[in-house]
């Protein structure tokens, strides 16, 4: 239970700070801002682990910034999306 709190947490986290990286209005709710965030970790911590950077001996820099860089991602695709799909009701 504490791991799914957790990955929620970081997820708003992640999620606020693309937001925040981003140009422009994100209309979309909080949310949906925190699963795009976990879902921005998630692939970050797979690309990660793919290229082999997961695990180092200190602070893992590029595993940060790679689910930075996808939860950026996510947002910036989703929210347009989001936005037309409230305005077009």
């Amino acid at each position: 239970m504490f791991q799914i709190i957790w990955i929620l947490l970081i997820g708003f986290v992640l999620g606020v700070l693309a937001k925040l990286i981003l140009r422009g209005p994100q209309s979309i709710p909080w949310w949906l801002t925190m699963l795009l965030g976990a879902a921005g970790a998630l692939l970050g911590n797979l690309v990660a682990g793919w290229i082999g950077v997961r695990h180092t001996g200190g602070i893992d820099w590029i595993r940060h910034i790679l689910q930075l860089g996808f939860a950026v991602a996510l947002i910036g695709i989703v929210a347009p999306a989001w936005g037309r799909s409230r305005t077009s009701r």
